[in-house]
């Protein structure tokens, strides 16, 4: 489950954040997670509710904001949304439909104490 590794690293990225700030406590945090990045949201929640205990973290809310797919069809250029990787284009069923967009995983935002 490469959800574990994710959330340990979303941990480190969010630590060292707060400690750069000076904080004491990490409240909340949002997470942006593209529709194409292969990443189970409800597996992500799990295993951060996991790392997050006993961190600076620890009992923050955390929010997942999924970003919508977007690709490009090669075959007639129309930018369309995509709910899967390897799609046909839903315009004029083309291959191929190269990813342009929900692919990304980040931390939007902190909020600290």
């Amino acid at each position: 489950m490469h959800e574990m590794a994710l959330a340990e690293s979303i941990l480190n990225i969010v630590e060292e954040t707060a400690r750069n700030q000076a904080a004491t406590r990490v409240t909340g945090l949002r997470l942006e997670i593209g529709e194409l990045a292969n990443v189970e949201s409800e597996a992500l929640q799990f295993c951060l509710d996991v790392v997050l205990r006993g961190s600076l973290a620890d009992g923050a809310q955390v929010e997942i904001l999924t970003i919508p797919g977007q690709g490009q069809c090669l075959e007639c250029g129309a930018i369309v949304r995509l709910s899967t990787l390897y799609d046909p284009c839903p315009q004029c069923d083309g291959y191929p439909v190269r990813p342009a967009g929900g692919q990304e995983m980040r931390v939007k935002d902190i909020r600290v104490e």
